[in-house]
């Protein structure tokens, strides 16, 4: 009696080994391929003077490096298959100002790429944090007006001429760029740099003989992504300084009222009023 319930329930054991197989079979051949590239690039510039407040801080050419991770698309999404097969990825940024006023800084960036020419040409656009190692300090550190905090905003643009796995795996690439950072005002002083460089450097493409072929569909009409009026309210604050050192911080508040019309895939109307109160206008 013992031997004979105990077969069934081997059985049934067998059963769902052998399904949860076959569905592991079925998965992996359904989902996508997550095709990827790193790429590394050595860039040389110089600090514009967008602000005569940091001339004396425009001594040397700044110099650095990006290391960049991107996430190749083929079109297995619409959106991939409506902005020309973009890429994600994420980019580490190492600046030496060569200034001992400014030191260095560290930076971690998500960003985006846009091809076009034919995926030749190829625009980058990233939004990152970083790590100053030299700020302003009233008593050590004084001629620094540019950044009033070790952690900073920052944004920069690349258009690179570019040449992906031209042998095995390998591609060139070579472009310009500007690197901006800025505390958006938390702590002054905030003059902020930008710095316009040039750039040159060499990318691998992961397991790039199965490479997918991209994904041509005939999508739905972009006006069919079209929505009713919607009215929508948002509250912000935060806190910040204004350009006189030692003032000290203050909170603001930011109210906005707006209604938005989606018109068709990529675009959308609004229309609205923002109501701002910066508490550190009123300090005399």
């Amino acid at each position: 009696m013992y031997i004979c319930a105990i077969l069934p329930t081997m059985r049934h054991i067998l059963f769902v080994i052998a399904f949860l197989f076959f569905c592991g079979n079925v998965w992996s051949q359904d989902k996508p391929a997550r095709p990827f590239a790193i790429e590394a690039d050595a860039f040389y510039g110089s600090i514009l003077e967008h602000n005569p407040d940091i001339s004396h801080l425009i001594t040397a050419h700044p110099q650095g490096v990006w290391l960049s991770y991107n996430r190749k698309t083929y079109g297995f999404r619409e959106a991939e298959r409506r902005y020309n097969y973009p890429d994600w990825g994420f980019t580490m940024l190492y600046q030496d100002f060569d200034n001992p006023i400014l030191g260095e800084n560290y930076s971690l960036y998500a960003h985006m790429n846009w091809y076009f020419l034919n995926r030749n040409l190829v625009f980058r656009m990233g939004q990152g944090i970083a790590y100053a190692t030299n700020p302003y300090d009233p008593e050590t550190n004084f001629l620094n007006n540019a950044f009033g905090s070790d952690v900073l905003s920052t944004t920069f643009l690349k258009l690179n001429y570019v040449k992906e796995n031209i042998w095995q795996g390998l591609g060139v690439q070579a472009g310009f760029g500007i690197i901006h950072y800025s505390n958006a005002n938390f702590r002054a002083p905030n003059n902020s740099t930008n710095t316009w460089a040039f750039n040159v450097g060499a990318s691998y493409l992961f397991d790039h003989e199965n490479f997918p072929d991209y994904i041509e569909e005939e999508d739905p009409p972009s006006t069919s992504h079209a929505e009713r009026i919607k009215y929508n309210i948002a509250f912000r604050f935060g806190w910040n300084e204004s350009d006189v050192v030692g003032q000290g911080q203050f909170p603001f508040y930011t109210v906005s009222a707006f209604a938005d019309k989606r018109i068709n895939y990529k675009s959308s109307l609004q229309l609205g009023v923002d109501y701002f109160d910066s508490k550190f206008r009123q300090v005399s």
